[in-house]
């Protein structure tokens, strides 16, 4: 077999076999097939596409390139996936809370990337908390309090790695079928029998458009269900920011106060809605049912106490849940004010979270440190009236000499008018 043969195959339009795919992944990721031929067969991929079977066989030999996660001792297992977006904190919401109702979320999550926040960055920002813990660790937390969230480590899914880095560098990143098996092999390889993916839409998404976003939501539950798991895919709104508050430790103390009962209408919805198929996937119980608990181990206490449970099980300070107002406060919190009366028609989602990216609050290069205390507060959201002088945001930074700039831009990525906006769902589909 020769990987000129598979090249020129593909790029005439025909269907790879499934020994064709393992050995194009299998001398990839051990370095005897080069990065040019590798990066000749991805763009005959995306400009030829795959078919539903080539996908699967793909994604299943990604999978298994490297170490997997054996899930086997636990019950009920149930992994959370999201596409990205800016202020998104509904993993710190949903693992606990599903766990306090019976399922497993023994989880391993990343770091910021581009404008995106990290689970594992604001994990961190509580102090002590372990991202880094042993194999028996994980095990021994996830047993005891069904609940445990990690960094990726080891080698897991060397393919994936490998292919995204080269993707990312010959204009091949946005391929439909190699998306779907960058996010399902990791996935996979991660070990839970179930899966619930939020696959965001809008501005602040990779899939600003909600075809899109159905295609590749269709495309990622065809792939589960061909692995033999349960999944199922929500698609959520990322045309503005979820919730009120994006950067590391601001973000925690928002998801802390939706695990009290509290917090904003749609941060709360997309996170009993995720929920609720998480918990339905892992249990086999009525979504309506398993919503019903949701909401209710949200408002008597259940899922914040779980989720206390889980940060000093992983070495954090609970007294800063407790008590968010602990968490160190940025020097510099800047207002922005509404320049006009109108409506905010519309938001720069992804803009957004670049501002706070500079503001310190996320990595502008590889190796930067991150400032746990810098993030935006979003105090009006699209389709809110403001008033010419409005504190429409307030961004907070350790750095100096750059308000200006960062008032500029943030005004920059709001659009007024004086009509307001059709009003967009949090939550636009469903995919089982």
């Amino acid at each position: 077999m020769r990987m000129y043969d598979i090249i020129t195959k593909k790029r005439e339009g025909e269907k790879l076999s499934r020994e064709e795919i393992a050995f194009f992944i299998k001398g990839f990721t051990s370095g005897e097939i080069p990065d040019y031929q590798a990066a000749a067969l991805l763009m005959a991929i995306c400009i030829r596409g795959m078919t539903d079977e080539e996908t699967v066989a793909l994604t299943e030999e990604m999978a298994t390139s490297g170490d997997t996660v054996d899930l086997s001792c636990l019950k009920n297992t149930v992994d959370k996936h999201s596409t990205g977006g800016v202020g998104d904190k509904v993993s710190l919401v949903v693992a606990p809370l599903v766990a306090s109702l019976g399922a497993t979320v023994a989880k391993m999550s990343g770091r910021g990337l581009g404008h995106t926040g990290g689970t594992i960055d604001k994990l961190e920002s509580i102090p002590g908390f372990k991202t880094e813990i042993s194999s028996d660790e994980f095990f021994e937390i996830a047993k005891k309090h069904g609940v445990v969230i990690v960094g990726q480590s080891g080698n897991l899914d060397p393919a994936d790695k490998k292919l995204y880095a080269l993707r990312d560098v010959t204009a091949t990143v946005p391929a439909m079928p190699l998306i779907a098996s960058s996010i399902m092999s990791k996935k996979l390889a991660a070990g839970a029998h179930s899966i619930v993916l939020d696959v965001t839409v809008g501005s602040g998404s990779f899939m600003p458009e909600f075809d899109m976003a159905r295609e590749l939501a269709e495309k990622m539950v065809k792939i589960g269900k061909a692995a033999g798991r349960n999944i199922a895919a929500v698609i959520t709104d990322m045309d503005a920011p979820l919730g009120v508050c994006v950067g590391n430790s601001l973000e925690v103390g928002e998801a802390v106060e939706i695990l009290k009962g509290k917090g904003t209408q749609d941060l709360r919805q997309v996170c009993v809605t995720i929920g609720a198929e998480m918990l339905s996937l892992a249990l086999g119980e009525e979504i309506s049912v398993c919503r019903e608990k949701c909401e209710r181990a949200l408002d008597d206490g259940t899922a914040y106490d779980r989720f206390k449970k889980m940060v000093a099980a992983q070495g954090g300070d609970t007294s800063f849940i407790d008590d968010a107002s602990k968490f160190p406060r940025a020097k510099n919190i800047i207002s922005v004010y509404a320049e006009s009366d109108g409506f905010i028609y519309h938001m720069n989602t992804s803009k957004i979270g670049e501002i706070s990216v500079v503001a310190g609050a996320g990595r502008e290069k590889k190796g930067d440190k991150i400032d746990f205390s810098a993030g935006i507060e979003v105090l009006k959201k699209t389709g809110d009236s403001v008033k010419k002088g409005d504190v429409i945001a307030r961004i907070h930074t350790n750095k100096t000499g750059i308000d200006g700039v960062l008032t500029s831009e943030y005004l920059s990525a709001v659009e007024l008018s004086d009509k307001a906006p059709q009003k967009r769902p949090h939550i636009w589909e469903i995919v089982r």
